[in-house]
């Protein structure tokens, strides 16, 4: 089973590259995130004509996160619920849908970027985060194969971005963001892409200015992350770099992993 996450920036604006990516790379559940699109806009028909089913959770001109799937999309939730538990908080940002596919728990994740900081934005994100790791840790009592997929707006490690010293300011690299992304490592998830290569550049994003994509001045910001028994099953895992050199190109790329998992 692949599973594979794509930060599409705007469904849209790039409905032909996000068409011929799945007829191309055909996988089997893709999660979309910064769709741009309420779900009453989403363009379910070109989609689901090719024999896909469709889930979204979008808000007008800004986040919102998607599942495409080869597969029925079962017990479907959007949204993070509250801290404690209990109901989903009034959050006015589409940024996160979950449901079961084949087994297997899938989450599409649009985390907060957080910029400026410090700030509100900041502060929210870190909030979003704290929310995302309380359920992260409710998932796993379920004790089936989880995947975390999508634009987590973290910079995990220096290693993770081409000039780490133009990052030092940002949002995406600050100790409280690192330190809640090792949050949810500490609790059982593992970083998909870390299990295949340890070590060494893996970028997911390049700015649309100063010629950053030509000069592979990335960033890896777009994660898998795997509970316990997704990792037991992981085949593998990489960055498909190829969308990033299209015509009118996401300035993401898609991450996918590869899971042991009948599909009969």
């Amino acid at each position: 089973m692949k599973i594979a996450s794509f930060n599409i920036n705007g469904v849209k604006a790039r409905l032909p590259r996000l068409l011929e990516w799945l007829d191309e790379f055909s996988p089997d559940v893709a999660c979309l995130q910064e769709i741009k699109s309420v779900d009453d806009n989403f363009p379910r028909l070109e989609i689901e004509e090719k024999g896909w089913h469709v889930e979204t959770h979008g808000q007008k001109s800004f986040n919102g996160v998607a599942l495409i799937s080869k597969h029925p999309i079962e017990d479907i939730r959007r949204g993070l619920p509250a801290l404690d538990g209990g109901e989903e908080t009034e959050d006015e940002q589409a940024r996160y849908i979950e449901a079961t596919i084949k087994g297997v728990r899938v989450a599409s994740i649009y985390l907060p970027n957080g910029n400026p900081q410090p700030g509100p934005k900041f502060e929210y994100k870190l909030q979003w985060m704290d929310r995302l790791i309380a359920h992260a840790e409710r998932l796993l009592e379920k004790e089936m194969p989880i995947v975390l997929a999508g634009d987590y707006n973290v910079i995990p490690f220096d290693e993770d971005c081409h000039n780490p010293a133009a990052w030092v300011d940002d949002a995406l690299t600050q100790p409280e963001s690192r330190a809640r992304l090792k949050s949810l490592w500490h609790l059982g998830y593992l970083d998909a892409l870390r299990q295949v290569k340890p070590k060494g550049e893996a970028y997911t994003f390049w700015d649309y200015q100063r010629g950053a994509w030509q000069k592979d001045h990335g960033i890896r910001i777009d994660h898998l992350l795997l509970s316990p028994q997704a990792a037991d099953i992981l085949r593998d895992c990489q960055v498909d770099r190829a969308p990033r050199g299209k015509e009118k190109a996401s300035d993401h790329t898609p991450i996918w992993v590869d899971l042991d998992v009948a599909l009969d």
